[in-house]
């Protein structure tokens, strides 16, 4: 950013010293007209008031962006006839640039919906797209075309992005290539790449940015998500791969996420509640993770706003709800025109400095994440570039050269109408992904901080899913409930079909009235669409203590206790974003996703079922508007303690139950649920049997109990799904803290051909 940039916006804010308090500083409004658009004022004509011009989708504004109303009265840039201010198609850019190759069509220039075609010359073979659309955010569609030949060189050939020239052509182990843009568009990734031993090119591939070209919400997700999510689970491996990092933390280690969002008035209000938004929806996904980040968090104009200070985090007096509530809560309010982009990075490395007396020498185990949105315009404090050196060498000193990039990563978000790019991208950090972001549309990026649980590396994490404001889709179901099971038995010709949960890639937790606890070849699951999505049972658990006639001599004709199996599944599941287990109490995994460390099974329990309506849900059939099967959640509340009685008596006259027999039938086993006071709750339906029911944790998803019998039959699949109870209707749920050692006895079995959960001992 240059020196007059800055003494711009300097001089706008000295109006009132130059020219007495009270003096109004208005700027001229002809000329302002754009062909094609319209403008948008934050404080009308007054000094210091951004106009940013705004087009139609798949235009830009040209040649300028925005204006600032300077002191003088004047506008920066100065408005002009010639060239006319208009809305200009998008442009991307140049793709005739392919070595060894053509380009069809040949044009001057590339807009917006063109398309491009590309062509090996003989001898040579393609590599990534062959033809490529010019999209609305300036980019192309698809992936570099690369024209090369098999010939044996240690590194393959990088290629050239739409609009770069390269400088190097050997690529065997060391040797260098380097990128520049052409003056229209500026270079965002390495500029340099070093062929390494592993046979990949190091940092990451450039490409070449107009002003108003943006990343979209899916690249941020795959990029940003690919490298902070390395932080956020622990892994025993050290392998890095080209793609991302394997291991940032190590198991004694420790997390600090530091971020910082710019509200001053170069950037408009939308933009800043915006970001603040996108904040909670990246704290509450990441909070999904095995690793519990301690976090810093600022918003700044020329003066700092402290949300939350991490070291309220470290000693205990600040959880993660609070975090959340603090950022919520917090209103952007009057803001002045002053920025100090300096200032949040000497507060990150004074809070630093702070965790490394309190550390010791186990400082060296923190890990350290910068995240900051802003424009990169400030008119205060002086280059923030020294700060970030500052870090850069505290965090360094301490880490071996080999490793040390690995305990810092700084991640710009670019936002507002006029970014200065240059400026920000010098301040980024950390290797493994891409660490600098252009983001136009915000809304769009808190859906991304969604996705960034689809990796690999931790879609086996129990519970995990992904939050939908709609379950109406079958794609968007099963991500929402990918532990989601349909479960079928034959008995007597007749087909009973039941609900489950997927407990770990083998084994599908249901009700025992559901299967035919002797014959596995009666038994089927669903768990995905089409035939791949169907499972043979290879063997039934039921509880041994299940016995459905053991109360007749009572009168009860039906007796229900107990009334949980385990379905061994003949082939495991590919565990995917759409097919993953469920937590189930007093597991180790349980712990985790609770954030409880070591503690007992009791502690799971306190915390799930600590009141006595505790609010949970789960799952009833219904079909979308293919027919396909689907679900919709229902909610409910477990009537515990002092609320059980009045809640379990509606089971008396039900399958011969009298008020001498209640507490036989409905045992301690049970959970209640049901009736309209103090709040109606949904009911179950046909079909609805043996299905979870859950209470979600951010993105963690807890069984407490199964669906196992109700006292009426208030609906069926047929009727939709979800009915609402009536005074007397209520469901009985096998609570899984009482079968816990039925649970233990065959999901933690050593020695067996499936890999075992780990149960806590207490």
């Amino acid at each position: 950013m240059g020196f007059s940039i800055h003494w711009s916006w300097l001089a706008a804010l000295s109006c009132a010293l130059w020219m007495g308090a009270g003096v109004r500083c208005d700027c001229p409004e002809s000329k302002l007209e754009m062909q094609g658009g319209n403008y948008t004022l934050s404080n009308n004509l007054e000094r210091g008031s951004m106009l940013v011009y705004h087009c139609p989708e798949g235009y830009y504004p040209y040649p300028a962006i925005t204006r600032l109303c300077q002191a003088n009265n004047s506008w920066r840039p100065q408005p002009k006839r010639f060239p006319a201010q208009k809305c200009r198609l998008i442009e991307c850019p140049d793709p005739n640039v392919l070595e060894n190759g053509s380009v069809s069509p040949p044009q001057e220039k590339y807009y917006v919906g063109n398309e491009t075609t590309y062509e090996c010359y003989s001898g040579y073979t393609m590599r990534g797209s062959a033809t490529r659309v010019c999209l609305n955010n300036g980019k192309w569609s698809g992936s570099t075309p690369i024209c090369s030949r098999d010939s044996g060189d240690h590194c393959a050939n990088p290629g050239i992005p739409p609009g770069a020239s390269r400088v190097g052509t050997m690529f065997e182990i060391d040797d260098t290539v380097r990128y520049t843009c052409n003056e229209d568009t500026f270079l965002v990734g390495s500029s340099e790449r070093v062929c390494q031993e592993s046979g990949e090119w190091s940092g990451n591939e450039p490409a070449c940015y107009y002003k108003h070209t943006f990343d979209t919400p899916q690249e941020v997700s795959k990029a940003f998500g690919s490298s902070i999510k390395e932080s956020l689970t622990i892994l025993e491996s050290t392998d890095d791969t080209q793609e991302g990092r394997k291991i940032r933390i190590s198991k004694n280690g420790t997390l600090n996420i530091y971020i910082g969002v710019d509200i001053s008035d170069s950037i408009s209000e939308d933009y800043v509640n915006k970001s603040r938004d996108a904040v909670v929806k990246l704290i509450t996904t990441i909070s999904s993770f095995t690793v519990t980040p301690n976090y810093e968090i600022i918003f700044f104009s020329s003066e700092l706003y402290e949300i939350v200070n991490i070291l309220d985090i470290l000693d205990g007096k600040v959880k993660l709800p609070d975090v959340k509530t603090k950022l919520e809560e917090f209103a952007v309010g009057d803001r002045n025109t002053g920025t100090n982009l300096n200032i949040v990075f000497k507060k990150f490395l004074e809070k630093m400095s702070l965790i490394e007396i309190r550390a010791g020498k186990n400082f060296k185990e923190h890990r350290h994440a910068l995240i900051v949105f802003t424009d990169g315009a400030y008119n205060e404090g002086g280059s923030p570039a020294p700060t970030v050196m500052q870090i850069k060498n505290k965090v360094y000193m301490n880490q071996a050269d080999g490793s040390r990039d690995d305990y810092l990563d700084i991640y710009i978000f670019g936002i507002g109408d006029d970014i200065f790019d240059d400026d920000l991208m010098a301040l980024t950090a950390g290797t493994g992904g891409k660490h600098y972001f252009r983001v136009k549309d915000l809304e769009k990026l808190q859906e991304t901080f969604d996705k960034m649980i689809d990796e690999d590396e931790v879609k086996g994490l129990c519970g995990l899913h992904q939050y939908e404001d709609t379950n109406s889709t079958y794609e968007l179901m099963r991500k929402k409930y990918p532990w989601m099971a349909f479960v079928s038995s034959l008995a007597d010709g007749h087909s009973k079909k039941c609900m489950g949960s997927l407990v770990t890639p083998e084994f599908v937790l249901t009700a025992a009235h559901c299967v035919h606890c002797f014959l596995p070849e009666k038994v089927s699951v669903q768990m995905g669409e089409g035939q791949h999505g169907f499972k043979k049972a290879k063997d039934v658990f039921c509880h041994p203590k299940y016995n459905v006639t053991a109360k007749m001599d009572k009168g009860i004709k039906e007796f229900y206790d107990y009334d949980v199996a385990l379905i061994q599944l003949e082939n495991y599941v590919d565990i995917s974003t759409k097919v993953r287990p469920i937590c189930i109490p007093c597991t180790v995994e349980t712990n985790a996703a609770l954030r409880l460390g070591n503690q007992s099974c009791q502690s799971q329990e306190r915390l799930l079922l600590k009141s006595h309506l505790e609010s949970l849900n789960f799952l009833t059939r219904t079909k979308d508007k293919e027919k396909r099967t689907v679900v919709k959640q229902k909610d409910v509340h477990a009537k515990l303690g002092d609320n059980r009685y009045e809640c379990i008596k509606n089971a008396v006259g039900v399958e011969g139950i009298t008020a001498d027999t209640l507490r036989d039938a409905v045992t301690d086993n049970f959970i209640c649920t049901g009736g309209l006071q103090p709040y109606r709750d949904h009911i179950a339906c046909t079909g609805d049997s043996g299905g979870a029911v859950y209470k979600n944790f951010e993105h963690r998803t807890i069984q407490i109990a199964l669906v196992s019998w109700g006292s009426h039959q208030v609906c069926s699949v047929q009727d939709g799904g979800i009915e609402e109870s009536n005074s007397d209707s209520r469901d009985f749920h096998i609570n899984l803290f009482k079968v816990v050692d039925f649970l233990k006895g065959i999901l933690g079995r050593q020695n067996m051909d499936y890999a075992p959960l780990k149960f806590l001992e207490n």
